[in-house]
């Protein structure tokens, strides 16, 4: 249910670029973080659902999940927080915070060039 209101909010973004730039989309690539509760598959199956008969029919949509990132305690170092052992690159401690998770970020849409 999740990822047909994002595939909803998706489209509505990537038409209202389209018809600005005056191009059809080809393909969209989005962020989101780790622990965001977004599935691809379902995702990009509920935005193919939508999208037939617009002009957003047959985009290519790319998902990248951004890492869980935490800030060590000791050194105040920001990193990439490695699974199932996480440990600050820098310092080897342990002892670290989790920073919020990246949201959810329409980054890039390409256009049909002629």
């Amino acid at each position: 249910m999740h990822e047909t209101m994002v595939a909803q909010s998706l489209l509505a973004t990537i038409s209202d670029e389209s018809a600005k730039q005056n191009a059809k989309p080809i393909s969209a690539k989005i962020s989101c973080g780790t622990l965001n509760a977004i599935n691809n598959e379902v995702l990009c199956f509920a935005f193919e659902a939508i999208a037939k008969g617009t002009m957003c029919e047959g985009i290519k949509l790319e998902v990248e999940h951004k890492p869980i990132r935490g800030r060590c305690k000791n050194c105040k170092e920001n990193f990439d927080v490695a699974l199932p052992e996480p440990r600050c690159p820098k310092c080897d401690s342990g002892e670290f915070d989790l920073l919020p998770d990246a949201p959810l970020m329409l980054e890039e849409i390409e256009f049909e060039t002629e």
